[in-house]
């Protein structure tokens, strides 16, 4: 009994180390961004500084343990001073004086970059974010920021309603958004791909379900990007998709919504414009696909309850060409 209690701390630290070293879509230790990487390099320090202090603890445990089994040990004052000011006050302050002044340097790495060649406005909402593109007119879109790769991105954030967090881990530490409060962070990825972020303050029911997707491409293709979400609508239709765009417009989408080139303009919601490209529906609740999409209209709260959009009072008839316009939405 006592030799398996013995064993259990062992067997903890083991999977807790497991854990950590995981990979996955939002891991701390697979950074793919300047700023990620600088935190990355400050937690293998400290990691490292704790495995050795953790081995030379046990250490002298365990030799303390066998000397007491075998003779009494009698230590000498000085002896007792100069091993607690060695062990106890210039070990740790060195330890300290490194993290303090690696933790400093790390801080200031991230601070700003030297020069954005972009600027990114996002704003928080309960539960889903505003993406805007300041020096591209219309450029505006929801859960999902593209930036080009290998180049410093200015992130304006701030809160529509309650405290928010703004954490893409493989990119960069987390930036909080308070209401009121404009604030900012940065970007920069190492290489082209898709890194998920999600909101890191508790901001109410949904708050799991406040993700977002950071889309790092070339310069080419970041460029086409932008000029595609800001331009309008299209307005070539089939009949089926020209019935599906007035349930739209005649009902209450438009309140809520805005669609470019269409008289809807509602701001409460998210901006429809490139709907069907997006990657989920509801800020990560759903796939973007036809049945998750058509299930979101008629009832979302069955998909991410607690949200602002209530039921809506689409015919059966209606939904399958109101579908079909909502997918001409790219």
């Amino acid at each position: 009994m006592r030799r398996s209690l013995r064993t259990l701390p062992v067997l903890a630290g083991a999977l807790a180390g497991l854990a950590a070293c995981s990979n996955g879509p939002q891991s701390t230790l697979d950074a793919s961004g300047f700023g990620a990487r600088q935190v990355e390099g400050l937690w293998w320090l400290m990691f490292w500084i704790s495995v050795c202090v953790f081995v030379e603890v046990m250490t002298l445990f365990g030799w303390a343990l066998w000397r007491r089994r075998r003779e009494t040990v009698r230590v000498r004052g000085g002896d007792a001073t100069r091993f607690v000011g060695i062990l106890g006050v210039a070990i740790p302050l060195v330890i300290l004086s490194v993290v303090y002044g690696t933790g400093l340097m790390t801080l200031d790495a991230i601070a700003n970059p030297s020069r954005a060649a972009a600027t990114v406005e996002v704003v928080g909402h309960q539960w889903w974010w505003e993406v805007r593109y300041p020096d591209r007119p219309g450029a505006v879109t929801a859960n999902e920021v593209h930036i080009p790769v290998g180049e410093a991105v200015r992130v304006r954030l701030r809160s529509a309603d309650v405290q928010h967090s703004f954490w893409v881990p493989q990119l960069m530490p987390k930036t909080d958004l308070y209401p009121g409060k404009p604030n900012e962070t940065w970007l920069k990825a190492a290489r082209v791909g898709t890194f998920r972020g999600q909101c890191a303050e508790y901001c109410g029911d949904q708050h799991a379900y406040m993700a977002l997707q950071v889309v790092a491409q070339s310069r080419a293709d970041f460029d086409a990007w932008l000029a595609d979400i800001a331009a309008p609508a299209p307005a070539r239709l089939t009949a089926a998709q020209q019935r599906g765009r007035a349930v739209f417009l005649n009902g209450s989408c438009a309140a809520c919504h805005t669609v470019r080139g269409t008289r809807a303009d509602g701001t409460v919601g998210p901006d429809l414009t490139n709907l069907a490209s997006r990657w989920s529906v509801g800020a990560g609740a759903a796939p973007n696909d036809r049945g998750h999409l058509g299930g979101w209209v008629v009832n979302s709260q069955t998909i991410k309850p607690g949200n602002r959009m209530p039921p809506q009072p689409v015919a059966a008839q209606e939904l399958p060409d109101l579908l079909d316009y909502l997918q001409t939405l790219r």
